[in-house]
């Protein structure tokens, strides 16, 4: 089961932004992760999320503002020591070792904790089950489908055991049947323990999964709320449909 929400967040992202040159990819960002919750970050293509992430998981030092992880300021600190710490996160291009098998792939993630290569491979064996992956363990990853590697990913970064697990489009390249599949499994992560926090740009996913969504839009967080007060939001509507759209819909110009 997870653990119980509590009034004090997993992770605080105060005020963040990442500027490269005269580029703000993300300005003046802030949301919470509470424990125990799937929270969704969403916004059109460009909006800063996958900056974003880069930056809470290490990968990316922030330009101004601050990140805090269980209370701790970890603002800079690289993305080795975060993963130690229980930060872990996928990756939109999923780029697995292609001549390792997906038994080997997955224990390179939990060798982050595990020293012994038997107990390594016990432990990838558990985690690959739990990603429905139990009956490919032998076989190389370079003959996964688009599905197999998108969950050889997930199981990657849930081997290092992570406490905070951050996906970055996980659904993304999935068809409608891979996606339903998938979607159980991302749910019984969290009831385990794990808090999650995911980009998705399939919203009926996000819809389904989220408990608390974060709109992003040029970098910055235009809209928060529940799902369904967050798909009501004109500011969120614009941003997808454009200038103009919160209107036209309420007028009922579109569904005719």
């Amino acid at each position: 089961m997870a653990e119980q929400t509590s009034s004090k967040p997993m992770l605080s992202v105060e005020n963040v932004s990442k500027h490269f040159g005269g580029l703000r990819a993300v300005h003046e960002a802030s949301l919470t992760i509470q424990t125990g919750r799937i929270t969704a970050v969403i916004g059109p293509n460009g909006a800063g999320k996958t900056t974003l992430f880069a930056l809470v998981t290490g990968f990316l030092t922030p330009s101004s503002g601050r990140i805090a992880y269980n209370g701790d300021d970890i603002t800079g600190v690289p993305a080795h020591r975060l993963a130690r710490r229980g930060i872990a996160r996928t990756f939109q291009i999923v780029q697995p070792f292609a001549g390792l098998t997906v038994l080997e792939n997955i224990a390179v993630g939990s060798h982050l904790h595990i020293a012994n290569r038997a107990a390594a491979l016990v432990a990838a064996t558990e985690v690959a089950t739990l990603v429905g992956l139990e009956t490919m363990l032998s076989q190389p990853a370079s003959t996964l489908t688009v599905a197999g590697r998108k969950r050889l990913e997930l199981a990657r970064a849930l081997a290092t055991v992570p406490k905070l697990l951050l996906l970055d489009e996980v659904l993304a390249g999935l068809n409608p049947s891979e996606i339903r599949d998938m979607i159980p499994i991302i749910r019984d992560i969290c009831r385990r323990g794990v808090t999650i926090m995911m980009i998705e740009h399939v919203m009926q996913a996000v819809m389904s999964l989220a408990e608390h969504i974060y709109v992003l839009v040029e970098g910055h967080v235009i809209a928060e709320g529940p799902p369904a007060a967050v798909a009501a939001n004109p500011r969120v509507i614009e941003a997808y449909l454009g200038a103009g759209a919160a209107a036209r819909l309420a007028g009922g110009a579109y569904g005719r």
